[in-house]
């Protein structure tokens, strides 16, 4: 047993220390608020009253200053603690993932926006554009659409119910190569439609109802085609200062000789190849340009080849006259195409073979057939001496002739390359 001095209170440590002695303890709770519990009923043997009752006070003032203290940490605590929040299984999982945790989250750093990327072109309305083609055919479209990208080279209107082309509708299509019209209702092209193509090599107008050659073409085409319209007239000016040009189609319109300007073809000095078939014309259009290699004048009306018609063409190869009224052709016609090689005179009126073959040197095909010819001579072909220098033929038709081909004596071919090259009879009598 611990002894205290006489009339001397015993320091806190003692005091702890002798409740100790005593078999004295402190639970959970007793810490707490810091009361003492004691295994067993003490005794008070050996301690005056007056010591016993300072002992006792002085542990209730220890008590009631922890008790003090506690509390005090307890409010505080409160005053910080968050809302309550349920939790479950999964959220103790996801507390090491960033912003799991009930504090701020994190703000992640602020990334760079890449450059914003212009818009690419526009593709017309049910159009497809792919590589600078525009596609627009069989859409049933009644004007020229908006929206085409300035670097479009080909523009592909055909088989639509177009019926006007107007002023601005190509605005602005400065690279354009090739513009395909073919197969609409188009009745106008207003004059400076196609002033902006300044780029056009390609201008393809078949099968509307054009009445006129369009004006203010741009000078940079080089194949025009405007066959099946419903023109009646070619002027001098139609195609001034078209230097470009090589390939023309204007066949299958209703026009007639007179409907065709002297020099109309003057200003087409690269042309190589025109087409005039299914016209109203009676005769060879005048001034022709010296610099075509294939003329095609079929199913026209033409009664007479002169040679004042073809004057200057020493580049022509191909004559194509087929299916025309042709009774006549003139002496000295073919000398006016020394490098012709092929000539059609088929379906024709011709009552013999046209003079000049035999002289002619670089001629190898030509149809006759389905003429009027009654009688061939050994020299119509061919010339007398086996010396001269010519090109062998390699066709000669005159099949649905008149002509008794069993009269044809064997050496009228002589010069021609293969026997089987020659066609004859199958005559009938109409």
């Amino acid at each position: 047993m611990v002894a205290f001095p006489a009339g001397r209170a015993p320091e806190p440590s003692q005091t702890k220390a002798h409740l100790l002695s005593l078999g004295c303890t402190h639970s959970l709770s007793d810490r707490l608020f810091g009361l003492p519990c004691c295994s067993f009923t003490p005794s008070f043997s050996g301690f005056s009253a007056d010591l016993l009752s300072l002992l006792f006070l002085r542990t209730a003032q220890v008590s009631d200053s922890m008790r003090l203290a506690c509390l005090t940490l307890l409010l505080v605590s409160a005053c910080w603690a968050l809302p309550f929040r349920q939790s479950g299984f999964l959220d103790f999982m996801l507390e090491d993932e960033p912003n799991s945790g009930d504090g701020p989250p994190a703000i992640p750093p602020k990334e760079e926006l890449p450059p914003e990327v212009p818009a690419g072109p526009v593709c017309p309305f049910r159009c497809q554009c792919h590589l600078r083609v525009v596609q627009c055919s069989d859409l049933g479209m009644k004007h020229v659409p908006e929206q085409i990208a300035s670097d479009t080279q080909l523009l592909d209107l055909q088989n639509n119910k177009i019926t006007e082309i107007r002023e601005n509708d190509f605005k602005g299509l400065k690279e354009l190569h090739a513009l395909i019209l073919v197969n609409n209702k188009i009745t106008i092209i207003h004059a400076k439609a196609l002033a902006p193509l300044v780029s056009l090599q390609r201008l393809y107008l078949s099968k509307n109802l054009l009445k006129e050659i369009p004006s203010n073409m741009p000078k940079s085409v080089q194949e025009l085609r405007i066959h099946e319209n419903q023109i009646t007239k070619i002027k001098k000016a139609s195609f001034t200062g078209m230097v470009n040009v090589i390939v023309m189609e204007l066949g299958s319109n209703p026009l007639t000789s007179s409907g065709v300007d002297a020099d109309a073809f003057k200003d087409l000095k690269r042309v190589s190849y025109i087409r005039i078939a299914d016209t109203n014309i009676t005769s060879i259009p005048k001034g022709l340009p010296t610099s075509l290699s294939e003329l095609h004048l079929d199913s026209n009306k033409i009664t007479k080849v002169t040679s004042d018609s073809l004057k200057g063409l020493k580049h022509l190869a191909k004559l194509g006259l087929s299916n025309n009224e042709i009774s006549v052709v003139e002496n000295g016609t073919l000398a006016m195409m020394p490098h012709l090689r092929e000539l059609h005179l088929d379906h024709n009126a011709l009552t013999n073979v046209p003079a000049g073959l035999p002289d002619h040197k670089y001629i190898q095909v030509i149809y006759l057939h389905s003429n009027k010819i009654a009688t061939v001579g050994t020299e119509d072909f061919c010339p007398p001496s086996f010396n001269t220098k010519k090109a062998m033929y390699s066709g000669i038709s005159l099949f649905s002739n008149p002509v008794p081909y069993w009269e044809v004596q064997p050496i009228t071919f002589r010069c021609v390359f293969d026997r089987s090259a020659v066609q004859l009879g199958n005559y009938r009598k109409k």
